[in-house]
């Protein structure tokens, strides 16, 4: 190792190197109060400030964050935070974990990155280590990250040090977290490779290093498209079985009972998350540059995008046989904002992309989400910004056109939507799983 490496191989090794964690949202704030909680000193940086004013308050926003173990690190300094980006400086090991979304063409975004990388090629200091884990196309560390930081004056290999490890956060999964998910590391170079491996040692349970950034970039990317995939499988099936009468929740279930050969995902009213919805995209993007195209990964693609208009398609017959209205002019209850149960992220959410296009079909329609109160600004869906959910107190007397489930919690009263009389689209076969039954229900 060089003289460098090897005294920044010391700094983490005996966790006396200061961490800068770039990004304290559903990755970053995990991963830093992580981090904290196993000796080392972390300053999280984000331009947020409303995020700042939480944690200065004390307040938790990401629920995947235990409330006691940040107040801990909070209160004994070895969790610090800030939007002063020139703190970076004061750093050895510096995490990235901003988003990567897409452009409205559906092609990689990577600004968030690259303006990081800027920040840090400005205030970086001989001898750091620097992470990507924000998921991305194979060759961004090696083609986009290390340039970016060489800007500096500093030269790669000798003053600084690039990896890549992808995050692999699951919002809502209690059993599997930050420190006991196995974290896949790779260095840009083989000094590199040693010390991000010596670092997630001593932070997570497990570390599988492999060859190069580009294979560790693939491994998140492979992952979050067998998911996309499989998904689209079902959402397709779900789609045929329906036109001959066939329940595929029922399919589903009786073919997991196999022991072997097969794997059940169910299917919904289209994907959510900020990782299984575009990764696929990022990798079609860069395949085009090998002159290789993915009809398979794109097709799946396009199943999955659909599956909104599916469902609203369902929604739209049920209210016609039930009164012989349109959607214009209906009252619609949507059940479930975030993407996903028992979370409150919203992110890509099918949900949003519904409760937008049934608006824009003239159709009235309110929310019922136990973890979104209110809709936080997005990108994607700034028209709905604001909108507040209906408090299920006020169930009883509330008259609609038809209840449409969206994401399954489980904190809502699913028996009170029967008492409604009104159909009963339910996109998560939420009713069947709980026993109620109804000819009311319809599965989409």
């Amino acid at each position: 190792m060089t003289p460098s490496s090897s005294a920044l191989h010391r700094l983490i090794q005996d966790c006396t190197a200061q961490v800068g964690i770039i990004g304290l949202g559903y990755v970053g704030l995990p991963l830093a109060v992580t981090t904290a909680a196993k000796g080392y000193r972390v300053i999280g940086f984000d331009v947020d400030p409303a995020k700042m004013a939480m944690l200065d308050r004390g307040e938790n926003y990401i629920e995947a964050v235990s409330a006691g173990v940040l107040a801990s690190v909070s209160a004994n300094g070895r969790f610090q935070w800030t939007t002063d980006f020139h703190k970076l400086a004061e750093c050895q090991v510096i995490i990235i974990c901003v988003p990567t979304p897409l452009t409205r063409q559906r092609e990689p975004d990577l600004s968030f990155v690259r303006k990081t990388a800027e920040s840090i090629a400005r205030n970086m200091r001989p001898g750091t280590l620097v992470v990507l884990e924000s998921t991305t196309y194979p060759g961004t560390t090696a083609e986009v990250l290390t340039p970016i930081l060489e800007t500096s004056g500093l030269k790669h290999g000798t003053d600084f040090f690039t990896a890549f490890s992808p995050e692999r956060e699951d919002p809502g999964n209690a059993t599997y977290r930050t420190a006991n998910i196995p974290k896949v590391v790779a260095g840009d170079g083989p000094e590199a490779g040693q010390l991000v491996a010596a670092f997630y040692e001593r932070v997570v349970d497990r570390v599988v290093q492999v060859a190069n950034t580009r294979t560790a970039e693939a491994v998140k990317i492979t992952e979050n498209i067998f998911r996309a995939v499989n998904i689209a499988l079902v959402n397709e099936l779900k789609q045929i079985y329906d036109a001959m009468g066939i329940d595929v929740w029922d399919v589903i279930d009786a073919a997991a009972t196999k022991p072997f050969g097969y794997m059940p995902f169910y299917p919904g009213p289209g994907l959510g998350g900020h990782c299984i919805p575009i990764d696929p995209f990022y990798l079609t993007w860069k395949a085009r540059e090998f002159d290789i195209s993915t009809r398979f990964i794109e097709l799946a693609g396009e199943v999955n995008m659909k599956m909104p208009d599916y469902v609203i398609s369902k929604l739209r017959k049920a209210i016609d046989r039930q009164s012989g209205k349109g959607l214009k002019g209906s009252r619609i209850l949507l059940v479930g904002m975030s993407y996903k149960k028992n979370v409150s992220d919203m992110r890509e959410s099918p949900s949003a992309k519904i409760m937008e296009t049934l608006l824009s079909e003239g159709a009235n329609v309110d929310f019922m989400d136990p973890h979104v109160p209110v809709i936080p600004p997005m990108r994607e869906h700034p028209g709905l910004k604001g909108r507040t959910a209906l408090p299920p107190s006020s169930l009883p007397g509330y008259s609609c056109d038809a209840v449409l489930i969206s994401t399954d919690h489980d904190a809502i009263d699913y028996g009170a939507f029967l008492k409604l009389n009104v159909p009963v689209i339910d996109a998560r076969n939420a009713m069947a799983r709980r026993g109620l039954h109804s000819e009311l229900i319809v599965k989409a």
